[in-house]
């Protein structure tokens, strides 16, 4: 079973996933698919895979993620992740939601410790705002193969399209010019926010933002608090790559007026939103 995390005490599941650097890859070891006569179990040299597996759009979904997926014995992931992949394999499906994520990951590690191949899913890319979840998967393997007096598999990332690149090319804002932050996170928000502000107007801004408690107008009222300039423009990209994509333009004051509420029904963005906050561009 995996631990009950206490995000504002320690330890913070990404904290565990940011560790240390992944093993070197075992040249010897044989992906499943690849093996003489087939059938044969994962052993210790074979990885768990956590897989990007985009912005929901297939077309996003990188050739090594979908293999990663198609040849797991079982997949384990939110449900609203799960569904976009669910085609494109054979495994078993693990789905949970916040509540009980614990439970889904304890059911998976113990089949990878059992010997079956497996495959966590995490919308997008994992490293853009993926990590509390690849340590959670990561803790988990390694608990129940602690049980099993084994040495735990190495979880592998497998990096994917992540919407913040795509949010990127619509706003065209160069990532070498651009403040990342991701608030798509459990915990607390405040260093993150802190570097929005100290970023704000010098360089552009890309922000994942948390459903429901700090919207894109959550962001741009904050930002307002510490001094930015009501007129930067301010993109709010929803549902990207999807065929109801759509890109919501404002100056940062106007969107502003959104701010407030902690529920869906109080902000007019679905969850599937990025925030671009442009600086301003001279062209001599």
């Amino acid at each position: 079973m995996s631990d009950d995390y206490d995000l504002e005490s320690g330890p913070d599941p990404a904290t565990f996933a940011a560790a240390a650097p992944e093993p070197d890859i075992d040249e010897g070891a044989v992906p499943k698919g690849q093996r003489d006569g087939g059938g044969e179990t994962a052993g210790a040299d074979d990885p768990v895979y956590a897989v990007g597996v985009g912005p929901g759009n297939l077309e996003y979904l990188t050739p090594r993620g979908e293999r990663a997926i198609r040849e797991a014995d079982v997949v384990v992931g939110f449900t609203t992740v799960v569904e976009f992949v669910e085609e494109c394999t054979d495994a078993d499906l693990l789905t949970c939601g916040y509540e009980d994520e614990a439970e889904a990951l304890a059911e998976f590690a113990e089949r990878v410790a059992g010997g079956e191949s497996g495959t966590a899913v995490a919308m997008g890319d994992p490293n853009h705002s993926g990590y509390q979840f690849v340590g959670k998967v990561q803790d988990a393997v390694r608990h129940e193969a602690d049980d099993w007096g084994e040495e735990p598999r190495s979880v592998r990332m497998i990096p994917g399209i992540s919407s913040l690149q795509v949010a990127a090319s619509r706003a065209r804002t160069p990532m070498e010019d651009t403040e990342f932050v991701t608030l798509h996170k459990s915990g607390d928000l405040e260093e993150d926010m802190d570097r929005l502000a100290d970023a704000v107007g010098d360089r552009h801004l890309l922000v994942l933002p948390r459903p429901y408690d700090r919207m894109p107008g959550d962001v741009a009222e904050f930002l307002l608090e510490h001094d930015a300039d009501p007129n930067l423009e301010a993109l709010v990209l929803e549902k990207l790559t999807h065929d109801d994509e759509r890109v919501h333009r404002f100056t940062l004051g106007e969107l502003a007026e959104h701010a407030g509420g902690d529920g869906k029904a109080e902000t007019p963005f679905s969850d599937l939103v990025v925030l671009a906050v442009r600086r301003e561009v001279e062209i001599e």
